[in-house]
């Protein structure tokens, strides 16, 4: 729908509230007045000769919606420009002279005078474009759901189904006095709050009537002072404004958009966290998003605003409402699909909402995170200040331990010189150590030399066993060979006088080496007495010396 289009859907309504006969004609003083209040909402120079020549006295009778729509269209609307004046006083204009007359507005219901007015532009955007204005079933289920969705509620159909199964005809097509009678009375929502209810129209007000694509504080950082500012931020297709706060009242500036800009994240910085940058042809700005979800969502949006922007095209709602329109002219098929895709989009209304759940929950930790660093800070500062009485407490103690470690150093220097006395002890000890381990290696020599003595003897006393034995053989065998064996006999007697005398021989050597025994036993406890008195002296040595104590040295030498 162009321009001129949209003007002329309110101009109708104006037109037809002239009409009190409903025959489709209009007085001309009745026009002129109409026409002089176009031209001043409009901001139109007023052109009185035209207009006298166009509605002169001798025309036969009030003019018609045709007979109007020349002069309509030649001097008001062809010089009627986009910007140069305010369209919301345009319509409110118009919303003025038509709802006198075909609204009701004192009965109580849940829309006030304000919000049937937004109702009323609301409709003009989704009606069909032909007249009368109608808007069919599938554009109120749009509205609607764009309504509960901002209320953050999820939309039931059960009361506009209701609705059209007690009047069918309007399956056809809803006037804007049957939309704004049912709206009023509550057959449309179900609303509970007011002012909720009110709050959510104005946000769809916003986004479909004046092309609000996204609003919401943000941080911007200062071109100049390069400080960081909270703004409120208002995206519309062709530029973005930021204000001091979200009323509007203190502009602060605002962000050109063309279809070459550029919209990209950043890494966070300076404190800052959710960066991202609009690269215009002239200046780089630079914006912090509250959380990640809101930096995508301000991202996705301005890459909408360039987009239309490189198609020519200035409303989303406009490009939006022609494509449902496109789609409901296809074949069945298609209008499955189409319902398909609408399923989709309530899902993702839905997800939306949950996601703006999650995204209250996640504020409401950030604030108890806050809370909890401020506490932690607190405690910091009250930790620190602990600290700082500690330090206090430490240097006076340092200070007494510095009169301590005086005290300890000399006590050190008596130290010293003890482990002197101590290591000049321990090196006689080693000696006497030494000498006894001496001894007892001579101890261990002299005790397997008897050790081989004991086993030579043993093995002595065998042989001389087993001789004795052969002996007595040989006796009772000298009984019967008397003769034969006498000779054998002495040899043998021979023998045992000689292992006799090798046995005494082996027996002097064995008391021999138990006198060297005795004689090493004996130096061995000589040198464990040794031992002992070292260890003794070595004992006192090693006990404590109290401060200012004296210390008696004695050291006893054994030769």
């Amino acid at each position: 729908m162009d321009f001129k289009a949209e003007l002329l859907k309110s101009i109708w309504y104006a037109f037809t509230s002239l009409d009190v006969e409903k025959s489709g004609k209009v007085s001309k003083s009745q026009l002129k007045v109409l026409s002089h209040n176009l031209y001043t909402a409009l901001k139109i120079p007023h052109d009185p000769v035209a207009l006298e020549e166009h509605f002169r006295d001798d025309d036969d009778g009030p003019v018609s919606n045709q007979g109007y729509m020349p002069y309509l269209n030649k001097y008001i609307l062809a010089k009627a420009k986009e910007g140069t004046f305010d369209k919301e006083t345009f319509d409110d204009l118009c919303w003025m002279m038509t709802s006198k007359k075909n609204f009701n507005a004192g009965k109580v219901g849940i829309c006030s005078q304000r919000d049937c007015f937004k109702l009323f532009c609301l409709f003009n955007i989704l009606s069909e474009d032909r007249y009368p204005l109608v808007m069919i079933p599938e554009e109120v289920e749009y509205l609607m759901k764009k309504i509960t969705g901002a209320m953050s509620m999820e939309w039931n159909c059960k009361e506009l189904d209701d609705l059209y199964s007690q009047n069918i005809k309007l399956k056809d097509g809803m006037s804007v006095w049957i939309f704004l009678e049912q709206m009023n009375s509550g057959n449309l929502l179900n609303i509970t709050n007011i002012e909720s209810f009110s709050l959510a129209l104005d946000d769809v007000f916003q986004e479909m009537y004046h092309n609000v694509l996204k609003k919401g504080y943000m941080w911007k950082k200062g071109h100049m002072r390069r400080n960081w500012n909270e703004r409120w931020f208002v995206l519309k297709p062709a530029i973005i404004l930021y204000y001091v706060s979200e009323d509007l009242k203190d502009k602060k500036g605002e962000i050109v958009l063309d279809r070459n800009c550029v919209v990209e994240s950043i890494p966070d910085k300076e404190g800052k966290r959710c960066l991202f940058c609009v690269k215009t042809t002239n200046r780089t700005y630079e914006i912090s998003a509250s959380d990640q979800k809101q930096r995508l969502d301000w991202m996705q949006a301005i890459q909408t605003a360039v987009r239309l922007l490189s198609e020519g095209k200035m409303s989303l709602h406009q490009e939006l409402k022609l494509r449902r329109r496109e789609q409901r002219e296809q074949s069945p098929r298609a209008r499955e699909e189409l319902q398909a895709l609408q399923d989709l989009q309530e899902e993702k209304e839905k997800q939306e909402q949950e996601m703006e759940q999650l995204l209250k929950i996640q504020q409401e930790c950030e604030e108890h995170r806050r809370r909890e660093e401020e506490r932690g800070r607190e405690q910091q500062q009250e930790v620190q200040r602990a600290l700082e009485r500690q330090l206090e407490e430490a240097e006076r103690v340092r200070e007494s331990m510095a009169a301590e470690i005086v005290l300890k150093e000399q006590e050190a220097e008596r130290q010293r010189r003890r482990i002197q006395e101590l290591e000049l002890t321990q090196q006689r000890l080693e000696i006497a150590l030494d000498t006894e381990i001496h001894a007892r290696l001579e101890e261990e020599r002299a005790r397997m030399e008897q050790e081989r003595l004991l086993q030579e003897e043993e093995e002595k006393l065998k042989q001389l066993k087993q001789l004795k034995e052969e002996q007595e053989v040989m006796l009772m065998k000298a009984q019967l060979e008397k003769n034969k064996m006498k000779e054998e006999v002495a040899d043998k007697v021979q023998a045992f006088e000689m292992a006799s005398r090798e046995l005494r021989n082996l027996q002097e050597t064995r008391q021999k080496s138990n006198l060297d025994l005795k004689e090493a036993k004996k130096r061995l406890r000589r040198a464990s007495r040794h031992v002992k008195h070292w260890n003794v002296q070595l004992n006192r040595l090693m006990q404590p010396i109290s401060p200012g104590g004296n210390v008696k040295h004695g050291i006893i030498l054994f030769p």
